[in-house]
């Protein structure tokens, strides 16, 4: 089967939606400040990538008081972690074909 950019994931194509899936991939669940701050972006930007990840199916989002403080927490899905493994095994073929 032959390998090519085009079957990388188009959902991925954005250096904040990879740092997003990258960041829960490694971590159970991730709140919204702390992924704000890990990317280095602004609210309105990464609401705007979660939203596209969310409605991906992607990632889900679970919201709750913290401290009487509203706190919104990311986890990834079961078809995003998918995804993303499928999306990282093809950089990785078309990086092993370039040998």
């Amino acid at each position: 089967m032959k390998i090519s950019i085009d079957d990388l994931h188009k959902a991925f194509e954005s250096r904040v939606r990879l740092g997003i899936m990258s960041a829960l991939a490694v971590n159970d669940g991730l709140d919204f400040t702390s992924l704000k701050d890990f990317l280095d972006v602004t609210d309105g930007n990464l609401a705007t990538h979660i939203k596209k990840l969310e409605k991906e199916g992607f990632i889900e989002v679970e919201k709750s008081f913290i401290n009487n403080k509203p706190n919104t927490t990311y986890y990834m899905t079961t078809e995003g972690k998918k995804a993303f493994e499928e999306h990282l095994n093809v950089l990785e073929e078309i990086i092993k074909s370039q040998k």
